[in-house]
């Protein structure tokens, strides 16, 4: 038995040091349970997938376990709140409490970081940038003078969304890597070096799944010798992981390449007109390529696409690659064009393998928008990819979130991360729901598709709302349908303060909402999950329908064929566990503490109307059905009597 294992109970035990550090720390048995299979899969070096209901302290459930171990442990996230609070707040507080002093080191992705030798390049050349850009340009350059970390974070005064920050910052395409000439005083490898020297470091799923393939090559491998690797958030790690299998082309990509080369170019007094032609040739072959995409901005299969989509994208090849050899031709006047031949030759290459594409275990879907086009080859199964990363590793992997499985049902996370043997766990919420929650399944609405559904839903939702004096979210599977739902609300005069994604940023709707007292938060998924609203200033979340993929997605519709190929039934096997999971993210906004309480509204009559409603309704916490907007109000009222 391992010292964690000897010493563990006592640190979930009433007279804890713990509860000394802890706002609300008490003995929970369920964070126990959670901490024990934790200490058990790092002893017997077992990979273990567990899902925590809210209030489990599940964060804790693993913290506590990895200081005690004295091992190497890699802890990354789907989120930087998330990533932030476990660096700045919960490690810290838990390693003094344990008398475990530990090495922590956060670590994010590369264009979070200043980059000293594009910031020189864009001093020196700031034609592009406007007079709001020089602004934030000369007040990024003063900050360089004095940061240390070069975490772009700590410069409030300029927006996230200047345009200033892409010239400053790097990219795994544009970053020079150790030929940069600034290499020794660079914060990105400042701050790899302090999470290789960590005992524990803390990364987003993305960073670590690139540092994995080594697709984030350009200073070696950041996290050698990890003996365990949690993953949190991780019902969102399947997807990231696919994510990287994928090849693309962007004629973004391809526009920030031909800027960047030509200020090299420049600089180096390299810029010649047979190079300015082969620039001119590469963003001809662009537009032409442009204009084979179907407009619109949904993705479309190639197979769907005109034919000429994939001939245009070929000679995009061809022309890139001549452009690579172009600069290549000068890569010893700098580091900086040599890195531009090198991406070069990476665009051309994925150009052309998207070109020459052939449905076999991939989809080539390709995509319009505003500023150009995008276009993917995506494998419909990454499960062996990821398993062999995975096992690559040999280290210990745990998988935890408040949602991986479909009733005990693990099958379909399992599947996708493609992981044998992975011992599951499922941990129920301590949480009382029967007594602080109530689900309010609407009477009476029409079937989703009807004209008027929206509508319909407002009106079922109308009257929990003026009970509960709005601190509400209202979440939708689609903007068209949360616009009409925003102006119903305005013209009904409830009163509410309607906060409507879209109007500004997530994180100032969410500071909004909690300082009003009768706000209304109008969201599509990205208010589905990832929100820890406390207390009573959320009372109620409704749902306007059963989530689902779009019907019009290619990789989706690719993705449920070969399930059928398979021998599979798609809706069972991907469809329904995929909605099961997003809906009871969206339900699990609501009691997020044990002094919550409130009403869940899912309007979609298909819950109750469906055979398959039973497996949505049996997956969710156990909260009493009321079927009267009147039993809803009266279970506020009471509540709010006691409070």
């Amino acid at each position: 038995m391992s010292p964690a294992s000897e010493r563990l109970d006592s640190y979930f035990q009433a007279g804890s040091p713990l509860a000394g550090v802890l706002d609300g720390f008490s003995h929970r048995p369920e964070q126990l349970a959670m901490a024990r299979l934790v200490v058990r899969a790092m002893d017997e070096e077992r990979h273990l997938a567990v899902e925590a209901g809210a209030g489990t302290g599940k964060t804790m459930a693993y913290l506590v376990p990895a200081l005690l171990s004295g091992q190497r442990v890699v802890i990354a996230t789907a989120t930087r709140t998330l990533q932030d609070q476990l660096y700045h707040r919960d490690l810290p507080v838990v390693s003094r409490a344990l008398g475990r002093p530990a090495v922590v080191a956060q670590l994010k992705g590369r264009s979070n970081y200043l980059c000293r030798y594009r910031l020189a390049r864009a001093t020196a050349y700031p034609d592009e940038l406007g007079r709001a850009g020089l602004r934030d340009l000369r007040a990024i350059g003063q900050w360089a003078e004095r940061t240390v970390a070069g975490d772009v974070g700590e410069l409030a005064g300029v927006p996230e969304g200047s345009p200033a920050w892409p010239l400053v910052t790097s990219t795994a395409d544009n970053c020079l890597g150790g030929k940069c000439p600034n290499l020794e005083q660079c914060h990105v490898v400042a701050a790899r070096r302090k999470a290789v020297e960590a005992d524990i470091a803390i990364v987003n799923h993305h960073l670590l799944l690139a540092d994995l393939t080594l697709k984030d090559d350009g200073f070696g491998r950041l996290l050698p010798g990890a003996d365990v690797i949690v993953v949190d958030e991780a019902h969102r790690f399947p997807e990231t992981a696919q994510s990287l299998f994928d090849v693309s082309f962007g004629s973004r990509a391809l526009d920030d390449l031909l800027r960047e080369a030509a200020t090299e170019a420049r600089q180096a007094g390299a810029l010649s007109a047979p190079l300015e032609s082969r620039m001119a040739a590469a963003a001809a072959a662009s537009a032409e390529a442009a204009a084979t995409v179907p407009a619109g901005g949904e993705p479309v299969a190639l197979t769907a696409a005109p034919a000429a989509c994939t001939a245009a994208l070929g000679r995009l090849a061809e022309e890139i690659e001549g452009l690579g050899g172009a600069l290549a031709a000068h890569a010893e006047a700098s580091a900086g064009l040599a890195r531009c031949a090198e991406r070069a030759e990476a665009l051309a290459a994925a150009a052309g393998r998207i070109a020459g594409w052939e449905a076999l275990s991939d989809l080539a879907w390709a995509q319009s928008a505003r500023a150009g086009f995008t276009v993917h080859m995506t494998p419909l199964d990454a499960s062996r990819q990821i398993r062999e990363l995975v096992e690559g590793q040999g280290c210990t992997w745990i998988f935890t979130s408040a949602t991986l499985a479909v009733g005990d049902d693990f099958s379909h996370f399992s599947r996708r991360i493609g992981i044998e043997p992975l011992d599951t766990h499922r941990i129920d919420s301590p949480f009382d729901y029967a007594a602080c929650a109530r689900l309010y399944l609407p009477p009476g609405l029409p079937q989703p598709a009807a004209p008027d559904y929206t509508g319909r839903c407002v009106e079922a939702v109308a009257p929990v709302l003026q009970a509960s004096r709005g601190r509400a979210f209202v979440l939708f599977t689609s903007r068209r349908a949360l616009a009409r739902a925003a102006e119903l609300l305005a013209q009904g005069g409830h009163g509410h303060a309607l906060l409507v994604q879209g109007t500004a940023p997530r994180s100032r709707l969410l500071e909004e909402f909690t300082r009003t007292d009768n706000a209304v938060l109008l969201g599509t998924s990205t208010f589905w999950e990832g929100v820890d609203i406390r207390g009573p200033a959320l009372v109620v979340v409704a749902i306007d329908r059963l989530p689902s993929a779009s019907p019009g997605d290619p990789l989706m519709q690719a993705r449920l064929e070969l399930i059928r190929r398979s021998g599979g039934d798609p809706f069972r096997d991907y469809q329904l566990p995929q909605a099961v999971l997003a809906l009871r993210q969206g339900v699990g906004r609501l009691i997020r503490g044990y002094g919550d309480y409130g009403i869940v509204i899912i309007c979609d009559p298909r819950l109750t109307g469906r055979g398959y409603g039973r497996t949505f309704l049996a997956s969710l916490p156990p909260m009493p059905v009321v079927r009267t907007a009147g039993d809803a109000c009266a279970f506020l009222a009471e509540k709010e009597g006691r409070q």
